[in-house]
């Protein structure tokens, strides 16, 4: 392996995608179990690797040379071959004081908490010194080796203003869990979590539905790869690499989820936008039919509206996980918030605003079969589809016209 990052278990990695970015060099991605990890190491079979969970302090110990920042926290996430000499650095330091400056978080002056006790806990309690934080409290289960335990921190410090999450927790596949109640802290200014895949993890929108600066872990990842690339090939780049790349991997990685009215257009405008992209179309209602071998007026008329939104929140949940996803939804879809939160890990909710004139009922849609029951849902709904919305789409136009629109936006 030339170039390349090694963990335990890497399914969920975007680095190859960025490194390949920033470089004609192959990246690899090499799982090494615990066992095989002293071999690795001793091998030197590498030119340039980063390193994530569990390693970040396990691969001290074979390093020739290592980085005065990196000393100091004590984890090193890249390590070059330099002459069969190995020299670790922390780029992780770099990428997450890029991504609280990115997001707009005053730390200065302030109350921080830290949850979790790795290597990116070090690095974070290093990043919220130097950005001048008042004090910083670190938090983990066992409570050991001068943290707190999470009960200690509801119990005594509601007063916390900044909270960075190093954990996993929610962190794809299991992306309903979060590290912390953002509402027991009534002084919350800003949250970042390390967390990037999902896009926005439970933790983050749980902190935007506050009304509260919240960021995941992309824009860290690109800042520390593009810092480690550096290292790796001794050059120097733009310094607006970072946003590009950024910006390029989230407009890919986002779903394009089209909420709205039934008969607002939104399966015809996502067909459109398939064949422009090639991304794939996921229509909610269709994948109903699929899995109940019913129609959707079947369902309504058999169980009913509750039963028929308990199977549209499975198949929500069950796609959300997934990226780069048109997403088609049934015009009540956005009316849990279970559903909104599910569509909003990896997506960007897209309103197809359709004038109320130029929706047309059919006997297909239960809820909306006549003019009276569609002007009814249209006053129902509207605030809603406006206040979940990341973009509003005035769609007083034909399918093509409104498709443009939504990709000029990714």
């Amino acid at each position: 392996m030339k170039y390349g990052l090694i963990g335990e278990h890497l399914g969920h990695s975007f680095s190859k995608v960025i490194h390949e970015m920033l470089s004609d060099n192959l990246y690899e991605l090499c799982e090494i179990p615990k066992d095989e990890l002293d071999a690795f190491m001793k091998s030197h079979d590498f030119s340039g690797i980063n390193v994530t969970i569990p390693y970040k302090e396990s691969v001290i110990p074979y390093l020739d040379e290592i980085d005065d920042g990196a000393r100091e926290i004590g984890a090193v996430n890249t390590i070059v071959n330099r002459n069969g000499r190995l020299v670790g650095y922390n780029t992780d330091f770099y990428g997450m004081r890029e991504l609280i400056l990115h997001a707009g978080i005053s730390v200065s002056g302030r109350k921080a908490a830290i949850l979790g006790s790795g290597g990116t806990s070090r690095t974070a309690m290093a990043v919220l010194k130097s950005l001048g934080a008042k004090e910083i409290l670190k938090v983990s289960r066992s409570g050991r080796d001068g943290s707190i335990t999470y009960e200690e921190l509801y119990d005594s410090h509601s007063d916390v203003e900044i909270i960075v999450n190093t954990t996993p927790l929610g962190m794809f596949p299991n992306t309903n869990d979060a590290a912390v109640d953002v509402s027991k802290f009534d002084s919350l200014s800003g949250v970042i979590d390390a967390v990037y895949n999902p896009l926005r993890s439970r933790l983050v929108l749980e902190t935007r539905e506050k009304g509260i600066a919240a960021e995941g872990g992309l824009y860290m990842l690109v800042a520390q790869a593009v810092r480690a690339s550096e290292i790796f090939l001794g050059k120097k780049y733009a310094s607006d690499t970072v946003d590009k790349i950024y910006n390029k991997i989230k407009g890919e990685k986002e779903n394009i989820v089209l909420i709205g009215m039934p008969a607002s257009g939104k399966s015809t405008v996502g067909k459109i936008i398939a064949k422009k992209t090639g991304r794939t179309l996921v229509d909610t209602d269709e994948l109903i039919v699929k899995k109940t071998g019913m129609e959707i007026a079947e369902i309504f008329s058999r169980f009913g509206e509750e039963k028929f939104r308990e199977i549209e929140s499975e198949i929500i949940a069950e796609i959300s996980d997934s990226s780069s996803l048109i997403i088609a939804t049934g015009g009540g879809a956005v009316l849990r918030s279970e559903n909104v939160h599910s569509l909003k890990k990896n997506g960007r909710l897209c309103f197809i605003d359709r004038p109320l004139e130029n929706l047309v009922p059919t006997d297909s849609r239960p809820l909306s079969s006549s003019r009276e029951a569609i002007e009814k849902r249209y006053e129902e709904r509207y605030g809603i589809y406006s206040s979940v919305c990341d973009l509003k789409i005035n769609a007083d136009c034909e399918a093509v016209a409104v498709a443009e629109k939504i990709l000029e936006n990714f």
